[in-house]
């Protein structure tokens, strides 16, 4: 199985967003060393307690400081944007670091109403519209726009030999269908949405065409995970991660809370059953526990790679989250 990464910056009760970014990179070194396949970085705006705004940038830092794992974008808001400057940031990024960057594309708006105004600069943009705009930025990176295109003379610079690998990330059937259609891999996301995945990815394989920029149908899942040695630290660790989904579903501050304010919060009945449900977005537990957890993800899914998502209080508990993991999947 190979295992690859999706952090989310996720800065701690306490402390600050430079603090967060820099724990983004050193887990990035951390977990190329003990052989993850790649590492992603998301896109989240108007959070107080999220720090990754601006993925291009911040995987232009990581893929700097590390060597060889592929790092990526889970994912760029398509719909806010021109399918042209994102091919441009990604070419320039496949420039730079040859062979190691992936570009993941979601249908999300990205925040409030307001906030998705403010990205927009106040266009009004409809999220239907992003089948076409994925295909749109498979003709700027590949150079192959249709004839009658409008843009058709328009070119996506640097030009070089390859383009970055297209990931559509999706939490239903419809983000499987758009990357089915297009012929681009496809991320599905267990850990916010449990309930669809099997049926999305049968219909991604099912109906999979291939495309001028990738032949074949791949798929990863993302999936939160938390391990440790032994299932009752495992249980205390997701305790912050258990609250955070309420505060993030909340709409409240988002910043990380340590396993003893986790301890002290008072959760209404309501809030209880949405920790309940919320652990089915989870694989919590001992390395042994782990593995068998996600190795029956990866035969229901159908995929041999699974990306982890571990948003914990404390970053050595993180560390040694992903270095239980690496050692017990070897």
């Amino acid at each position: 199985m190979k295992l690859s990464v999706l952090d989310q910056s996720v800065i701690r009760k306490g402390e600050n967003a430079s603090v967060a970014l820099q724990n983004t990179v050193k887990l990035a070194q951390l977990t190329e060393e003990l052989g993850y396949t790649r590492f992603w970085v998301a896109e989240h705006h108007n959070t107080i307690g999220i720090s990754g705004s601006s993925p291009e940038v911040l995987i232009s830092h990581i893929a700097s400081k590390t060597k060889k794992i592929r790092v990526g974008s889970g994912g760029i808001l398509l719909p806010q944007y021109s399918p042209y400057k994102v091919a441009e940031n990604f070419k320039m990024l496949e420039t730079l670091f040859p062979d190691r960057i992936d570009l993941g594309i979601g249908r999300s708006p990205g925040g409030s109403p307001t906030t998705r105004l403010a990205l927009t600069d106040g266009v009004r943009r409809s999220l239907n519209d992003f089948p076409r705009k994925v295909q749109d930025l498979q003709g700027f990176l590949s150079n192959q726009l249709p004839l009658d295109h409008p843009y058709h003379e328009v070119t996506a610079y640097p030009v070089s030999g390859k383009s970055p690998d297209i990931w559509v990330l999706g939490i239903t059937h419809r983000g499987a269908r758009v990357a089915a259609e297009n012929g681009t891999a496809f991320t599905y996301g267990h850990f916010i949405n449990p309930e669809n995945g099997q049926k999305a990815i049968d219909y991604y394989y099912e109906h999979f065409q291939p495309s001028s920029l990738q032949s074949t149908p791949k798929v990863n899942v993302c999936v939160f995970v938390i391990c440790a040695p032994k299932q009752e630290k495992a249980e205390e660790m997701a305790l912050s991660l258990d609250r955070w989904l309420l505060s993030v579903e909340q709409g409240s501050d988002t910043r990380i809370l340590s396993i003893e304010e986790a301890k002290r919060m008072k959760l209404t009945a309501e809030e209880q059953k949405r920790v309940i449900e919320n652990r089915k977005r989870m694989v919590i537990g001992t390395p042994a526990k782990v593995k068998d957890e996600l190795q029956r993800l990866s035969e229901k899914y159908q995929t041999e790679e699974i990306m982890i998502i571990t948003n914990v209080y404390d970053f050595q508990d993180k560390v040694q989250s992903y270095t239980l993991l690496a050692e017990a999947l070897k």
